[in-house]
Formats: C-alpha cells, sequence, structure tokens
C-alpha cells in the first residue's frame, strides 16, 4: 500500500480555522435576498435564497435553502435540499411557461405562482441536525433539537427532539424523554456561552455539559 495525500478540502471545519461574527462563505456559494447571523459558514456550491440563517448554523458543500427560517446551532450536512419549489399541479400544464413565459417570449411572468410558493415557508428550530442528502419539503416546521436521517423526505412537520428518517419521514424515537427536553437548548446565545464559561478562565472546561448524554438526566 502507498500512502497517498494529494490535493486540499477548503473547508474551515477540517482546516480549523476560527469563523467569526461575520458570516462565512464558501466562494463558490450564492446567496440572494437573504440574511444571516454571526458564526455561520455556507459550504462550497450552496445556493441559498430568501431566507434567514441564524447564528452559529453551518452547512456542507451542494445545500439548497430556498424560503426559509433557519436557527440558530443548526447542522446540515452535504446535499441536503430545503423547500424544493412546487410545481402548479391544478393547471392543465406544471411546464415554466405558464408563470416563467417571458423567458419563453410569452408574455409577463405570473407572480402568483411566485406568491404561492412564498406562502410556504419552511421553519428550523434551533440544535436541529439534518443528515446527508435529506429534502424538506414546503411548508413544514422542524422543531427544536429534532434530527432528520440522511435521505428522508420529510413532507410533515417535526416534533421538538425526535428523530425521523425514511421515504416518507416517519418519527423513529424521542431523542430525550420530556422531561429532560425542558430543560434543554432555550435557544439562546448567552445560555450557550455562560454553559461554555466562554470568557471566564478555564471555562472550556464547561464542554462536558455538551458532550455528555446524561448531563441533564
Amino acid at each position: 500500500m502507498i500512502e497517498i495525500s494529494q490535493g486540499s478540502i477548503d473547508n474551515p471545519f477540517f482546516n480549523r480555522e476560527t469563523l467569526s461574527e461575520t458570516p462565512l462563505l464558501h466562494p463558490t456559494a450564492v446567496v440572494r435576498r437573504s440574511r444571516m447571523g454571526a458564526w455561520t459558514y455556507l459550504g462550497a456550491n450552496c445556493l441559498m435564497l430568501d431566507s434567514d440563517f441564524h447564528d452559529y448554523s453551518y452547512t456542507g458543500e451542494l445545500v439548497d435553502i430556498y424560503n426559509s427560517e433557519v436557527g440558530k446551532f443548526c447542522n446540515i450536512a452535504a446535499r441536503v435540499r430545503i423547500n424544493p419549489t412546487n410545481h402548479p399541479m391544478w393547471r392543465a400544464s406544471l411546464h415554466h411557461l405558464t408563470y416563467r413565459s417571458h423567458c419563453y417570449g410569452m408574455g409577463e411572468d405570473d407572480f402568483e405562482i411566485f406568491s404561492w410558493r412564498q406562502a410556504n415557508r419552511i421553519t428550523i428550530g434551533p440544535d436541529v441536525w439534518i443528515g446527508h442528502g435529506a429534502i424538506l419539503l414546503p411548508g413544514i416546521n422542524v422543531g427544536t433539537g429534532a434530527v432528520i436521517g440522511a435521505g428522508a423526505v420529510v413532507t410533515k412537520d417535526v416534533p421538538p427532539y425526535t428523530i425521523v428518517g425514511g421515504l416518507l419521514a416517519r418519527i423513529i424515537r424521542r431523542r430525550v424523554d420530556p422531561e429532560v427536553e425542558q430543560a434543554l437548548f432555550p435557544g439562546s446565545v448567552r445560555f450557550v456561552r455562560r454553559a461554555l464559561g466562554v470568557g471566564k478562565k478555564g471555562g472550556r472546561n464547561h464542554l462536558s455539559f455538551f458532550r455528555s448524554a446524561n448531563s441533564m438526566s
């Protein structure tokens, strides 16, 4: 066997780079009409449109996010699709030409369809993990602390602190008991920084608070 080391990985986590209050975007990422919070990262070849992406959240590569509210501390793996747009199935034709008419030289666009899409916004709570290749369909809500399995197609709301997976996604189990859930993750940056002891001598030892599976039981 020959050991090989070739190329580079352009990823701040792999390279142990320090993020900042200024959002970090890979040079190939495209963002339009969106807002990003502090300590956020958008990976290679990602697309974000008409969305809010809150503090400390990040993505892997090739993620599409449209018309969505992504909470703080979210973990989004590669090739995830959040809110892929639907086509108007009630019309005689599903094709673009019925509403993107200008592109085909057939008159003005039909903004009724775009308004309909905008009305089906996705909301994702804080501290959610979305696995590789998952698809979240329009209009759903994902609760705080939920886990969405790799390759899942999510068509319904996901309750807080549940794990869902499959085609179509179903609840597999709860992450924690309801009593424990009440003590977990208020979604506040101040809470997390205080628990970690950020800014205090020896504060990094408080990471054990989050790393222990039994820390709140």
